[in-house]
């Protein structure tokens, strides 16, 4: 299982990656903050980029801050990174 942080920032005009925040990966998400919204898009948008199931990607920690920790099965954290950071 791989794990990457990732800064979000919710309410975008499209969910995308924007680079780095630090030491965590950008993404905006088109969605608010609101009943899980973010995190279900959030989610939604990690799984197809990396091409694996929804239910292959969860948010280990920080569900509720815009820092999160996202965990993904069947997949290497650089080919985590590589298929959120090198794709249009």
């Amino acid at each position: 299982m791989a794990t990457l942080v990732v800064h979000v920032v919710p309410r975008a005009r499209r969910t995308e990656v924007s680079g780095w925040h630090g030491d965590a990966i950008k993404i905006k998400v088109a969605a608010p903050p609101v009943e899980g919204a973010a995190n279900a898009e959030l989610v939604r948008f990690v799984a197809e980029r990396v091409g694996v199931t929804r239910g292959a990607v969860t948010i280990a920690s920080g569900a509720t801050a815009r820092r999160k920790t996202v965990a993904v099965e069947g997949v290497t954290a650089d080919a985590l990174a590589r298929a959120l950071l090198h794709r249009d």
